[in-house]
This record gives C-alpha cells, sequence and structure tokens, in this order.
C-alpha cells in the first residue's frame, strides 16, 4: 500500500491535482501520523512475553484537527490519509451523522432496562445510569481511529455532552483527525453557555495538533468555475459534459455508495466521493422523500450532481413539488449544484398548478449558477435567512 504522502504525490504526477505548498505540508504531518499509528499499532499487539520485557505501550499519538477555508484541500487530504493509512479499526464519518449516532446511543441507553443493562458485554457496562461511558467504549470498541469532516459544533444538545465523551473516548485511546472551517477557539461560537464548552476546547487542543491549511487557492470554486454547472438539453453531450465534471471533482478518488439515515430511514447515496454526492432525478424526486430527507442531503454534502431533470408537467406535479424543495434546502444551506436537464430553468415548468412557486426555484437555479454564489461556503450548520 502507497503512504498518504506518495498517494498524493502521484495524483499530482497524474495531473489530478496540482501543485501546492500548503497541502504538501499538511501530507507531510499526515504520513508521520499514518507512520506513529502503525508503530503504535505493533506495541499494542506484542504477546505476553514482550508486553512482560518492554514494559508498557506507549501512549496513542497525537491527532490532527486541520482548518482553512472552502474548497482548499481539507476533505481530500483527509480521504488520502484515510484511505492510505493500514491501521485499522478506523472509520470515516461526517461529524453531524457521528452526533446522530452518539445521541441515539445515548437514548438507547436510557430506554434499556436496568435488567437488560447487566446483560450487555463489559464495554456496555456503565458508571451507575450515566450512559456516555458505555457508549464512548462501545464507539471506541469499532474504531480506534476517527475521522472527522466538518467538526462543527452548533447545537446546545451536543455543546454540553462533547466535553464528557471526547474525555472518555481519550481514556479509551482513541486517535482523531478532524477537517473544519472553523479554528477549535470559534467552535460553538456564541453559544448559549458556551463557558461550560471551553473546557472541551482546551482537552481536545491537547490530544490533536491544529494547524492550518493556508492554500491561497479555493479548488472547487476553480473546478465549478471552469466549466458551466448547468447542462441543456437532455442527450449524449449532458451526459459526457456530467461524467467530465463528476471526474474532474473526484480528483482522483474512487467513488463509492453511502447511506444516511433519517428518522430510522436508510436514504440511500448512489455515488460520493470528497465531500459530493451524485443522484439521478429519479433518486430524488421519484421516491417518497421529503423536506427532512433533502436537509439532512444539504447538511451532509457541499456538492450535489443531478442527472436527468425532465421538463415538468401536471401528471408530475408531486415530483415537481419535491424538486421545488429539494432546491430550496440545497440554496440554503449553500450547496454546489451541477446538473443536465431537459429546459432551462425558466423553462422547466411551463404549466401546472405549481408554476407559480417554481418561479422561485428557477431563479434560484440560475443564482446558483453564478459564481457568486458559487464562491460561497457551504454552510451545514443553519439555513441561510
Amino acid at each position: 500500500m502507497q503512504t498518504p504522502a506518495q498517494r498524493y504525490k502521484n495524483l499530482i504526477a497524474e495531473g489530478m491535482l496540482s501543485p501546492d505548498p500548503a497541502q504538501e505540508l499538511i501530507m507531510e504531518k499526515l504520513d508521520t501520523l499514518s507512520s506513529q499509528l502503525n508503530q503504535w499499532d505493533k506495541y499494542r499487539h506484542r504477546n505476553f512475553w514482550q508486553k512482560l520485557l518492554n514494559h508498557s505501550a506507549p501512549p496513542p499519538p497525537s491527532g490532527l484537527y486541520l482548518w482553512g477555508g472552502v474548497g482548499r484541500g481539507k476533505t481530500l487530504l483527509m480521504d488520502l490519509f484515510f484511505n492510505n493509512t493500514q491501521f485499522t479499526p478506523k472509520r470515516r464519518i461526517h461529524f453531524h451523522e457521528f452526533m446522530i449516532e452518539v445521541h441515539q446511543g445515548l437514548n438507547a441507553w436510557r430506554s434499556m432496562p436496568e435488567n437488560e443493562r447487566k446483560k450487555q458485554p463489559e464495554y456496555m457496562s456503565g458508571i451507575g445510569d450515566d450512559p456516555i461511558p458505555p457508549v464512548a467504549r462501545a464507539i471506541a470498541a469499532k474504531s480506534t481511529l476517527l475521522c472527522f469532516d466538518e467538526f462543527q459544533v452548533s447545537d446546545i444538545a451536543d455543546a454540553m455532552i462533547l466535553g464528557r465523551l471526547f474525555e472518555a473516548l481519550f481514556k479509551e485511546g482513541i486517535v482523531v483527525v478532524s477537517t473544519s472551517n472553523r479554528h477549535p477557539n470559534d467552535l460553538y461560537k456564541d453559544g448559549l453557555n458556551r463557558q461550560l464548552f471551553l473546557p472541551f476546547i482546551d482537552m481536545f487542543q491537547a490530544k490533536s495538533e491544529t494547524i492550518e491549511l493556508q492554500s491561497a487557492q479555493d479548488y472547487r470554486l476553480e473546478r465549478l468555475s471552469g466549466a458551466p454547472v448547468y447542462y441543456t438539453p437532455l442527450g449524449a453531450p449532458s451526459n459526457t459534459a456530467m461524467d467530465n465534471a463528476w471526474h474532474h471533482m473526484m480528483a482522483g478518488a474512487n467513488a463509492k455508495p453511502e447511506t444516511l439515515t433519517i428518522n430510522n430511514r436508510t436514504i440511500h447515496i448512489p455515488l460520493t466521493a470528497r465531500g459530493s454526492a451524485r443522484f439521478s432525478f429519479a433518486d430524488l424526486c421519484e421516491k417518497p422523500l421529503g423536506a427532512a430527507d433533502y436537509l439532512a442531503i444539504a447538511r451532509r454534502y457541499g456538492t450535489i450532481f443531478i442527472d436527468n431533470i425532465p421538463v415538468l408537467t401536471p401528471e408530475n406535479r408531486n415530483e415537481a413539488k419535491r424538486f421545488v424543495t429539494l432546491i430550496d434546502a440545497l440554496y440554503d444551506f449553500r450547496c454546489k449544484l451541477i446538473c443536465s436537464a431537459d429546459a432551462l430553468p425558466e423553462k422547466l415548468y411551463p404549466v401546472g398548478d405549481g408554476v407559480f412557486e417554481f418561479e422561485r426555484t428557477s431563479s434560484r437555479l440560475i443564482e446558483m449558477q453564478s459564481k457568486d454564489y458559487l464562491s460561497k461556503e457551504h454552510c451545514p450548520e443553519k439555513a441561510t435567512e
């Protein structure tokens, strides 16, 4: 297997990435961390006699908190680290999804009858009725290396448990690599009772080196600005253009499907990579999805590709309503949209009882093609006003 830095250099040699001194500096640090994890892993898996002769294993290496402006390549670098680090068990997850799972775990523990708790494996045994230690042990048992994309804190329910949760996780020996648009000192900025959150920031920075990705280039904007983002009409040329745009955005990544769990339902995401997701119109608007589903997708992915948007008619008014809701969600969270459609935005829904409402959608589709919109930062914390 290549090291993270070797894979990065190969992508540059293949023309998938441009040389960038700021990114190269980060890759050197990630490469070093990968090597440290592999060495630490050898200590963890010594046999009895090796442990007896060499005493205790060293502590886990410090993680890395990578922050910086939008489009600088933070997610790309973390993906290269994750995919080219041999250390296991490991997990890469969007931080918002991770916190949903944490709250589900806490609720499951609280609702579990006491006699059932006592039957759980040792790692699920709690300290009294406190659900955080067993949830932390369950997380650490599955993943010693946690890679978080878009680390952010905007919810008071998250803020109030993060300190105790990560104190327990670090005691279990986990290592954390994170990307964020904010410096740790700006997490949960101006949040309610923020003074109670400050000890978490200090602890987190003690366990992870904080480094800014200072690249001057917004690569995502560069990729989107180099070609149209709205292809019409439908047909072979548009299909080829969409494939090329997707390939360009992936920058050498291997796209794969994912699932999102929303209100105990699972949504299939056909293709994902580098914080982007690709759907067909049928995937999103011909299935019984609603506002909560579209909001979850908009929070999770900063760039959305939609293939084969048809001209809408009164016969598919339900699909048209879903499309309106979808575009509202993507617009509110400042997602980048690349799509192929059978007509220009103002001609997508020419006749029907939703034409008036669709005028706003047409306007937004036009605005979402502008450089001003494309230069805006994906905003998964809250919708625009």
